[in-house]
C-alpha cells in the first residue's frame, strides 16, 4: 500500500509571505492578467484570437497599410514574432501583405473584408466580455483603472 502524502500546510511565516505580496503592484498585474486572459480566450471560444492576434487585427483595421515594422513596434514586440501573427490573419483570409510602392522590400497590411467583419465581432465580444469582468467597479474605477495603467505603460517610453 502507497503511504498517502500529506499536502503541507503554510506556516505562519509563510502566510506572512504571501500577504507580502498583496502589496506588490506586479503581483497583482500579473494575477489580474491571468484572469482577465483566461476571460478573454473563454469569451472568444476556440476558434477566436488570443489576445496578441486580436490585437494585431485590431490595429490592421484601424490602420490600413500599416507595415510590419510599424506594427510590431505599436505591439511591444520583436518583428520576428509578429511573423506567425501575420501567418495565422493571412492564412484565416482576414488581412493581405501588399508591397509598398517606395520600397518593395516592405509590406503593407490591409484587412480583408472577412477581416474588418470578423474584428467587429470580436471587438463586440471582448468589450462585452470586459464590462462583465469589470462589472464591480463603478464607470469613474474603470477610467481610474485605464488611466494607471496607461501611465505605466508610458514609462516605456
Amino acid at each position: 500500500m502507497a503511504a498517502q502524502r500529506k499536502i503541507p500546510t503554510p506556516s505562519d511565516d509563510e502566510q506572512r509571505a504571501g500577504a507580502d505580496l498583496e502589496d506588490l503592484v506586479g503581483y497583482n498585474l500579473k494575477r489580474a492578467y491571468v484572469i482577465v486572459s483566461a476571460d478573454f480566450r473563454r469569451t472568444l471560444g476556440m476558434d477566436g484570437f488570443g489576445p496578441r492576434v486580436f490585437s494585431a487585427l485590431s490595429l490592421v483595421v484601424q490602420y490600413p497599410n500599416i507595415t510590419q515594422s510599424e506594427l510590431a513596434r505599436m505591439l511591444g514586440i520583436e518583428r520576428s514574432g509578429l511573423v506567425a501573427i501575420i501567418d495565422e490573419l493571412e492564412g484565416r483570409k482576414l488581412l493581405k501583405r501588399i508591397p509598398v510602392p517606395r520600397d518593395r522590400r516592405v509590406q503593407a497590411l490591409i484587412p480583408t473584408d472577412e477581416g474588418r467583419a470578423a474584428y467587429a465581432r470580436a471587438r463586440d465580444a471582448v468589450r462585452a466580455h470586459e464590462a462583465a469582468l469589470l462589472s464591480d467597479l463603478t464607470a469613474e474605477e474603470r477610467e481610474t483603472l485605464l488611466t494607471l495603467l496607461r501611465k505605466i505603460r508610458q514609462t516605456e517610453d
